[in-house]
Parts: C-alpha cells; structure tokens; sequence
C-alpha cells in the first residue's frame, strides 16, 4: 500500500556522469543518456546535470553540453542544470546558451544556478582567470542574466541571441544558508544539496519560507532537496552497493581523486576522527534501503521537511542496480 505523503511530491534525479572504474569518458556518457530515458519512462519529473571541475569520477564539467545531448535523446522529461555555477560563465553566455537550448527544446529546459565554484580553489582560479571573481555578486548576475533574457532588452547595444524572450524558468541551489535569503527576495524555487551538505537543510529552508517574496515567477514558497538514494531489493543489498559511494566520499574527505570503485574494492576504514564527523554530517540525508525501509524513512522526511519535490542522487557502480535503484525509487510515488 501506497503511502499518501508521497503523492504530494514530485520525484527527479541529480546526475554528474559519474564515471566507473574501469569505464571510458564515451561509455559514461552512454550510461547517462540511458539513466535518463529510464527516469522519464518511471515518470521522473527531471534530470538534472551538475557542473563539477578536475575531478577524476566527474564528468560533467561540460554541462550545456550534456544538457542538450540528454534533451535530444529523451522526449518528454525536463532537463536541466543542478547546477550551472555561475561565476565560471560570463552571464550572457549563459542566456545564449540556455536560449539555445530551449530554442531546440521547447518547455524541457530548466536552468539551476549556484555561487560556488564546483572544484578546488586553484581550479577557480584558472576557470574565473584571476581572483576576482571570488567576491561574486550573485543576486546582482542574477538580475543580469533575466535583462538578457527579457524581450526589453531589444534595444540594448548587447543582446543574447538566442537567449532573448526565452522563457525557461531559473532555480537558485544552495549548500548552506546563504543562498535561502537570495532565493526568498527573489521570489525563485531554492534547491537543496542535501546529498553533501544536510546539515544546514532545516535552518536553510525555515529562513527560505519565512523570508519569501512572491514574484512573477513564483507565488509560494517551493523547495527541493537533493538526497543520496541507493536502492535495492533488500536491506543488505542496498547497504553492499551503498560502498562505492561511502568510499567515493571518503575519497574527497582525503583528497583522493578516482572514478567510482566496485564495492568489493572498497576500503571504508577511517582512520581520523575528524574525518569520521564529516564523513557521518556528510551522509545525515542519505537513505540506503528496501522500498519499505525507504518507504519509512523517507516518508518520515519529507513529512518533517514539508518538501515539494525530491532529487535522487544514486551513486552506485553497478549500472544495472542503479537503473534498479531509479524504479524501485519511483514505485514510491
């Protein structure tokens, strides 16, 4: 029997074309195209893609890219960005890019934002040419970015072309509290990364509906959290395949660059106690389990966190238990 607080809440996926240990860059991206026509046949409400930079089991640093390949081999699925980190992108090359893609997409195309930088500092650095940009007005490219989009901007001696009376709606992410404030005055959706950074959820998303200013985008308050799904078809399972991802995280808590490891290569011992804490904050949103394990500790969240839409990120190896993972993960809705 089918729990009802699901039937309130839209499902979607966050992918990074993660790549496998053992896979080349042409069959991770295969793998992601195929991931994506298995979320719209499961009725998955969008796929979304994110810009990540200099790490070896990510490769989506080419997110338009990727956008428009997934939206040319899908039909009715949004697709979008998890997001577009936008102090590596002038603003008007954004316009021009998403109003090209929503030029050849009509109506699939989303456009999420964040202030981050999606890598290291050094890697900023060279993306960003300079340290410049590390004090980063994010409202103010954000108001920019809507002027290029605006059919006013007809008479501007710069336009976005495409890009100009596009109307793809845009989705301010957040990792910590900061970019609640910035989402309310703006009146747009707030997008959670729960699935790295759970620990300020709760205070992120009060302080996103208290402050929130209805715009001509939005009229209420609507928020999405991004969460570590694993799946399986039992407990034990889900827990086996969940140790690529334990390992994956290990990995960044270490500085430890590889593409995503077989569960049986795995090594989860941590040997620091500091790594250990962020390693247990890092995991607070993941949900390993059974559909009726998940059925109640999921359903537990999100009848806690009032969400309206629910981002899966599943970070397994095997190909075949992911898509598994995607359809067992459907069910519940």
């Amino acid at each position: 029997m089918k729990d009802p607080i699901f039937e309130s809440v839209r499902y979607s996926v966050l992918d990074l074309a993660t790549v496998l240990e053992g896979d080349s860059l042409h069959a991770t991206f295969q793998k992601t195209l195929e991931a994506a026509q298995t979320a719209e046949r499961f009725g998955y409400t969008r796929y979304w893609l994110s810009e990540h930079h200099n790490m070896a089991n990510v490769a989506s640093s080419a997110t338009t890219l990727l956008i428009g390949y997934v939206a040319g081999g899908t039909e009715k699925i949004r697709v979008g960005s998890g997001g577009i980190m936008m102090p590596n992108h002038s603003t008007l090359s954004i316009a021009e890019q998403f109003g090209t893609l929503d030029a050849l997409y009509p109506d699939r195309i989303d456009l999420g934002l964040g202030r981050a930088p999606g890598t290291d500092g050094k890697t900023a650095t060279i993306l960003r040419r300079g340290n410049s940009l590390f004090d980063y007005d994010f409202e103010n490219s954000i108001r920019q970015l809507y002027q290029y989009l605006d059919t006013s901007n007809v008479t501007s001696a710069v336009r976005a072309i495409p890009g100009e009376g596009a109307e793809f709606p845009l989705y301010i992410l957040g990792s910590s509290t900061d970019s609640a404030h910035l989402a309310a005055k703006l009146g747009l959706p707030y997008a959670f990364a729960g699935h790295f950074a759970p620990t300020q959820f709760f205070d992120a998303i009060e302080i996103y509906r208290n402050e929130f200013q209805p715009s001509e985008h939005l009229e209420k308050p609507y928020v999405m959290a991004c969460v570590n799904i694993i799946m399986a078809e039992t407990d034990e399972e889900a827990q086996y395949i969940s140790r690529s991802h334990v390992q994956a995280v290990i990995n960044i808590l270490t500085d430890k660059r590889a593409p995503l490891a077989h569960p049986d290569k795995t090594d989860l011992k941590v040997y620091s106690e500091q790594v250990h804490q962020t390693l247990q904050k890092w995991l607070a949103l993941t949900f390993v389990g059974s559909k009726a394990t998940l059925q109640k500790s999921l359903g537990d969240f999100i009848s806690k966190s009032g969400i309206n839409e629910i981002i899966a990120y599943s970070n397994i190896f095997d190909f075949s238990a992911k898509l598994n993972s995607y359809k067992l993960f459907s069910e519940l809705f």
